[in-house]
């Protein structure tokens, strides 16, 4: 395959993921048995998202034209690809680098997120049997000229241990944050509200953190997002709450909570589920100071008006092709002559 053939697959791809009913609904209940955070309606969301930001042509061809090299016939290579599986399909982004590389991927599955992925494959396979030549599903990373490898702060300590002396992209734990003013509109918090709740939170690019002026109203924006009370129905995720409410009712620690959502003081980027952290700026110069000591720690930054490097407000699980977790550029890494 070329990198046309390539491109052609990846936007037959997203053409069939873009119709009604894309995944069996066997495979959408597998999913969600494997994996108990992951609903039909949040899978419809990532497939959403992959469809119209990733498989694309015109969204493929702007970020490819960026790295012209990958136009001439490539000499193999073979990718090791550990993947998470707080989400589903968390990890087809770096799938999809390698793949449009020309390079070979051998996945790593996260057990929490096999049924999707494999099921897309199957798909590109019937659009080109080729594609089969192009990717290994395997228990275990053998044989490999480098790696990409995503978990947590702890897995990342084992992944440097036996992929630290090859070429190698090893992720830690990342969470996004928020910039309010206090004077957002109540469609601007409804958006933040799906940048906070979707998927439960657990992706990194969700708002785990706001960063708010002295003074600011907690009750009018918890009252605000009463519309996504609705999470309350999910156990996992009511079981968390009532956890943590629990914890920090005891402990005093308890700020601000709705009946649904605990808000609590806190340095800390990253958060458990149901909560979600807030620090207090004094200034513009104060808040940029913050967030540069916690840079190490930000995926993103949404704001309503946003200005620098932060994205708005209900764009943080809509990543672009060229959004690269962590600020790595995948592509440079793949096609930097290893």
């Amino acid at each position: 395959m070329n990198l046309q053939d390539r491109i052609e697959t990846l936007v037959l791809l997203g053409k069939q993921l873009r119709q009604p009913q894309a995944l069996p609904n066997a495979t959408i209940h597998h999913a969600c048995y494997t994996n108990l955070w992951f609903t039909p309606q949040n899978i419809q969301t990532a497939l959403t998202a992959i469809a119209t930001q990733f498989l694309n042509r015109r969204e493929l061809e702007t970020w490819l034209s960026a790295y012209p090299a990958i136009a001439v016939a490539q000499i193999p290579k073979t990718v090791g690809l550990v993947m998470a599986g707080n989400i589903p399909l968390v990890g087809w982004h770096d799938f999809m680098c390698v793949f449009v590389c020309g390079y070979k991927a051998m996945v790593k599955l996260s057990s929490k997120d096999e049924a999707l992925f494999t099921h897309l494959l199957q798909l590109m396979v019937q659009i080109n049997p080729d594609v089969q030549n192009y990717v290994a599903i395997v228990q275990q990373l053998k044989d490999f000229d480098a790696v990409i490898a995503t978990g947590s702060n702890n897995s990342a300590r084992y992944f440097e241990y036996y992929f630290g002396k090859l070429p190698h992209i090893i992720r830690k734990n990342r969470s996004s944050v928020a910039i309010l003013t206090g004077s957002e509109t109540p469609e601007e918090i409804t958006r933040l509200g799906n940048d906070i709740f979707e998927y439960f939170g657990l992706g990194c690019r969700n708002v785990s953190k706001l960063m708010v002026p002295k003074g600011y109203d907690f009750a009018r924006f918890l009252s605000l997002l009463e519309p996504f009370g609705k999470v309350m129905q999910h156990n996992k995720y009511k079981n968390n709450y009532d956890y943590h409410y629990s914890v920090f009712l005891l402990n005093k620690q308890l700020n601000y909570a709705s009946d649904f959502l605990i808000l609590q003081e806190n340095p800390l980027v990253a958060s458990p589920v149901s909560v979600v952290h807030y620090e207090f700026y004094t200034s513009a110069q104060d808040l940029q100071n913050k967030l540069a000591q916690q840079q190490d720690q930000i995926q993103c930054i949404t704001a309503a008006q946003p200005t620098g490097t932060a994205i708005p407000f209900g764009s943080a699980q809509q990543p672009r092709l060229w959004d690269y977790a962590d600020g790595v550029d995948t592509m440079q890494f793949l096609t930097a002559g290893w």
